[in-house]
């Protein structure tokens, strides 16, 4: 089984409070239940679970078990965060809404097949709404509207056949705290949620930064302080810094980046990626618009970075 994303670890579970995050395994067998602790959640968390290659379904976490079934042989599973909703609760414990995962049961004529750790290259994707994949569907403002999946992050690392870290919370800014009792990006970074350090085994290969957007004022110094941080974290990464979408701040993200002097920073300009055309409110991408960001953002990577897509 592997789990990919931003994860937290505590007895017994492994919890998620951001879309994209990933579930995968195969078994041999014909059923098996996911296990999940909904203990005080107020909203359930939507779910993509795909089976062989069938298409997605639509699961909300309203209950601690969830039925698969298949016919008899061998089946590869893929759970994916499709939303955590991001009005509720989902950074200090007790949650309102997060995923929180128990385990698998089997039933007597059916065996996990053990997985490897993913290849491919490792990326992470700080953001806000946008990155989250809020409004991507719809203008629906709770889950049914969003779509982790439909994300240019999502699809960016997919595109690199890597492994991927899709950190985005709704109206978060460097400054500003996000919905859902989110701290200010200055102070999440490093946490996958309240108390829970994000520990990584390996750096990644690069970090992709899309915040700014959301602050009312933004300093150059105050940018690069959050660069900073992420570079302390991270020394021999390669930090990517988009301009937002709408080019809001785009003259002090400029700024920052170039004060930094940093060999391994790049800056990426999104001016005239999207259009209002291409939202569903004049600000969140819409599927289509999410697309043509991460279509933009591939070649980007491959020109600035040592990432190659895959073939």
């Amino acid at each position: 089984m592997v789990l990919e994303g931003q994860w937290g670890h505590q007895p017994g579970v492994a919890i998620t409070v951001n879309s994209g995050s990933r579930i995968s395994f195969s078994f041999a067998g014909e059923r098996l239940q996911l296990l999940f602790d909904t203990n005080g959640l107020t909203v359930p968390p939507h779910l993509w679970i795909t089976v062989d290659d069938g298409e997605p379904a639509l699961h909300l976490v309203e209950n601690p078990v969830i039925e698969l079934s298949a016919p008899d042989g061998r089946h590869q599973v893929e759970v994916v965060v499709k939303d955590v909703n991001e009005h509720v609760n989902r950074w200090n414990p007790p949650f309102e809404c997060a995923v929180v995962f128990a385990g698998l049961v089997l039933d007597v004529h059916s065996r996990l097949r053990l997985s490897g750790r993913p290849g491919g290259p490792r990326l992470e994707f700080y953001g806000d709404s946008i990155t989250q994949g809020v409004l991507a569907l719809s203008t629906h403002p709770e889950s049914a509207g969003a779509d982790g999946t439909a994300s240019y992050a999502y699809l960016t690392g997919r595109a690199f056949g890597g492994t991927s870290y899709q950190v985005g919370f709704g109206r978060q800014g460097i400054f500003r705290p996000g919905n859902g009792d989110v701290p200010p990006g200055v102070e999440s970074f490093g946490w996958n949620f309240a108390g829970s350090p994000a520990e990584r085994v390996e750096q990644p290969d690069v970090v992709v930064i899309n915040l700014g957007v959301n602050d009312e004022t933004l300093e150059p110094a105050q940018y690069a302080g959050f660069v900073r941080r992420v570079r302390a974290a991270y020394p021999d990464t390669t930090i990517v810094s988009l301009t937002p979408f709408n080019g809001r701040h785009n003259d002090v993200i400029q700024a920052a980046v170039k004060s930094l002097d940093d060999a391994n920073l790049v800056l990426v300009d999104t001016t005239g990626w999207i259009t209002e055309a291409d939202t569903t409110d004049g600000v969140h991408p819409s599927v289509p618009g999410h697309a043509k960001i991460a279509d933009h953002l591939v070649t980007a990577l491959g020109t600035h970075t040592n990432l190659r897509r895959r073939s």
